[in-house]
């Protein structure tokens, strides 16, 4: 049995319904963005792809803890 998800993951499937592609997608560019700072990935996700603020909030924390823990 796999727990619940939680914190940013927890917007994960209305992301993916929302803007029809897979959150590996996303993953991807975000790894491929010159971009480093939280802020400044927010914005580049929601002027430039479109996202609304919680979904790119949620991807880019996700995204940058992902990146500490390697």
């Amino acid at each position: 049995m796999t727990s619940p998800a939680k914190g940013p993951a927890t917007y994960f499937p209305s992301i993916e319904q929302k803007y029809g592609r897979p959150i590996s997608h996303w993953q991807d560019l975000i790894r491929s963005s010159p971009l480093t700072g939280h802020m400044e990935l927010v914005a580049w996700l929601k002027t430039v792809h479109g996202l609304g603020h919680g979904h790119a909030n949620a991807r880019v924390v996700y995204a940058l803890a992902e990146n500490t823990t390697r």
